[in-house]
């Protein structure tokens, strides 16, 4: 693999045409040799570090600025879309990829499926993002189960266009696919630290990531048929009408159509937003809607009420990504996923999989939903449902080719305003939005440290404090303790009650999916569209023989007053393991209240 040019943000105006930035040289030489020579530039202009370090911890760091050392906070975070770089800045980034280090997307044994490469060749002529005209029609994403005769021929025909490009054209199918094999499956290391990963999953970069993703692919099409105004439609998964996979992609005789999907989730059947390949999905139409209905409550509304449950957890430079998705990546997102890849496939292509994913047509429009749920999470009532101001955040960098061939810079920043680029969503009802799930279980006697009654429960009720760490190998109920009781309505608005799950762990190749239940006194084997049902965990298998370690946050101050559980001193929290049982083990569980 070539080597990648390291720019410092001086320098940086030397290969953009599109900079604000005095020019000088450009440098080309090792990681390593660049951050010992650029060190004392830097330092001094540093930002915040990771919440979780003191100030002493950033103290000391500072004082390595002669020692020959420098600190992770002079990495500027360059996640490129096809390409990628890297460069050096003041501010603390959130995980910077070292291009130079490129390499294949899955380590998997020998014999069992070919390497996958997703690495493109380098470009190092890069250019800043500009916002687009005002003076352009606002492209708007339709239903695509609402699409129109003349609609479908239009997005047939770019997709044809795009699959009959040459592979190694950045307009071509083809490298579309592999933006999303190489940043969502570890092919890339940070810079500076060679022993970490960089996956765009799991964290607060999941939305804008696959936002920009998109918005460059929605431009590439609307080149390949001279139409600046077309508009990427989306899967309308949480809505009845639009739950089955929509028509367009499931014409085999269209571009849009993919043979590696699950034959048995064709068309009409609707899909199952808390699907789980070990439990069977409600054979009654009527309940699955309610389920998916209720999901959908649940992970906007309910358990979403501050930045840290919707978006997740911040992802920063250096550090070992504690992965902590948001609520929709954590679903119905990843079901979408493996209700749609072909279980047949030794590791569920194309859908099933993160490397394969982009592979299939109906991604994009998958993920114009998950973004289409950005833009709702925004509206609803709260006065948290606010956008992440940490300036790691906003200052996050990925690299993408434009309509143009021309490699673009954009910042996390700059994507939080759909109609600043260009588009928006074609509205439709949001049946979710009245579907609060109701309680099942019979009155609970109050007092205690939660009282569910023992000798009713499938399983027996333990101490969270000594039960665990434990291997989820059947139905584990473990008794939590609140840090306090009986809020008022203010204390409720300001802080979200948050059931925190950690050290979950298991091996990135499996599927895991375990579901979670507070206070369920008769059974835990009910579903969403219960108050029990507190959430769930899930995740699109990735990188094999590697031992991940992910925590999960439920937001749980609604669920609380659904269940008369405010005045309880301490909770019943049961998981069931669905997919995965004896796979995964978890560290502890707690409550705490969001800062």
């Amino acid at each position: 693999m070539a080597s990648f040019p390291l720019h410092t943000t001086s320098t940086v105006a030397h290969l953009s045409k599109n900079t604000n930035h005095s020019s000088a040289a450009s440098f080309s030489f090792t990681t390593s040799q660049f951050f010992l020579n650029q060190k004392r530039d830097h330092v001094k202009k540093s930002l915040s570090c990771r919440a979780a370090k003191d100030s002493s911890d950033r103290e000391a760091a500072s004082n390595n600025i002669g020692d020959g050392k420098f600190d992770r906070r002079d990495i500027l975070l360059g996640l490129g879309g096809l390409y990628g770089t890297t460069a050096v800045s003041g501010a603390a980034f959130a995980a910077p990829v070292d291009t130079t280090k490129c390499g294949e997307a899955t380590t998997l044994p020998p014999g069992v499926i070919p390497k996958i490469d997703c690495c493109p060749p380098p470009n190092p002529d890069i250019i800043d993002f500009v916002f687009p005209s005002k003076r352009q029609p606002l492209r708007i994403r339709p239903a695509a189960h609402m699409l129109d005769a003349k609609y479908i021929a239009k997005f047939n025909r770019a997709m044809q266009l795009m699959r009959d490009l040459p592979k190694d054209d950045p307009h071509s199918f083809a490298q579309q696919a592999a933006i999303h094999c190489a940043y969502c499956d570890s092919a890339y290391q940070m810079v500076g630290f060679p022993n970490k990963k960089i996956d765009v999953h799991f964290s607060w970069l999941f939305f804008p990531f696959h936002r920009w993703y998109l918005y460059f692919y929605e431009k590439i099409l609307g080149k390949l048929i001279d139409d600046p105004t077309f508009g990427l439609p989306y899967w309308n998964w949480d809505s009845p009408n639009g739950a089955p996979i929509p028509a367009i992609f499931a014409d085999p005789k269209s571009p849009l159509y993919d043979t590696l999907r699950d034959a048995l989730h064709q068309p009409p059947l609707k899909a199952d937003l808390n699907y789980s390949k070990d439990k069977p999905s409600p054979t009654d139409e009527s309940e699955l809607i309610k389920s998916n209905n209720t999901v959908m409550y649940n992970q906007m509304v309910s358990a979403a009420k501050t930045p840290e449950l919707f978006f997740g957890k911040p992802y920063r430079g250096g550090y070992d990504q504690i992965k902590g998705q948001g609520s929709i990546e954590n679903i119905p997102h990843t079901q979408i996923h493996i209700w749609t890849g072909d279980p047949n496939q030794p590791y569920g292509e194309d859908m099933g999989r993160f490397y394969s994913a982009g592979r299939d047509p109906i991604f994009y429009s998958h993920h114009a939903n998950v973004d289409r749920m950005w833009n709702i999470w925004k509206t609803l009532p709260g006065k948290n449902r606010k956008d992440i101001t940490d300036t790691d955040y906003l200052d996050s960098a990925f690299l993408f080719y434009d309509e143009n061939k021309q490699l673009v810079r954009v910042k996390v920043r700059d994507c939080l305003d759909t109609k600043k680029l260009g588009y928006d969503y074609q509205e439709v009802p949001l049946p979710w939005l009245r579907s609060r799930p109701v309680r099942k279980a019979k009155k609970r006697s109050k007092g205690g440290r939660g009282s569910a009654n023992a000798a009713e429960a499938p399983a027996p009720i333990l101490d969270a404090s000594k039960a665990l760490p434990k291997l989820l190998d059947g139905i584990l109920k473990v008794n939590v303790p609140r840090p306090k009781k009986s809020r008022t309505k203010e204390e409720k608005e300001d802080e979200e009650e948050i059931l925190e799950i950690d050290g979950i762990e298991y091996d990135g190749d499996e599927y895991i999916k375990f579901d979670v239940y507070i206070n369920d006194e008769d059974e835990v084997d009910s579903g969403p569209q219960n108050a029990e049902f507190a959430g769930a965990f899930s995740n699109v298998p990735s990188k094999v023989n590697k031992k991940v370690k992910a925590s999960l946050s439920l937001g749980i101050t609604e669920l609380l007053e659904d269940l008369e559980a405010d005045d309880d001193e301490g909770l019943v929290v049961a998981l069931v393991p669905r997919t995965g049982k004896g796979k995964v083990s978890i560290g502890s569980i707690k409550i705490r209240f969001s800062s």
